[in-house]
């Protein structure tokens, strides 16, 4: 269980900083982070990081399939660690 929280917690940081990398390239002009790689990490339980930092770099805050899409990835992986989390202890 302990490599489970060190697992997400690097995660959430990557999701976190790939949103102000993508944002920071943005203001510069040059190559962006795909949306489906951004995706993909919340995905892999990076989403409260991914929704942290579309909120603290202002970005991708106009894009329904973010602001919809990043709260509901961040439900879902929730649900299942309290789900799993419970099984797991007893």
């Amino acid at each position: 269980m302990e490599w489970m929280s060190g697992y997400l917690l690097a995660v959430t940081f990557l999701g976190w900083l790939l949103m102000g990398l993508d944002k920071w390239k943005a203001r510069q002009h040059t190559w962006r982070i795909k949306e489906n790689t951004l995706f993909l990490v919340a995905l892999l339980g990076g989403a409260a990081g991914c929704l942290i930092g579309m909120y603290m770099f202002r970005h991708k805050t106009r894009h329904t399939r973010f602001v919809w899409g990043m709260p509901l990835i961040l439900a879902g992986e929730i649900f299942l660690l309290l789900y799993y989390g419970r099984r797991l202890l007893v």
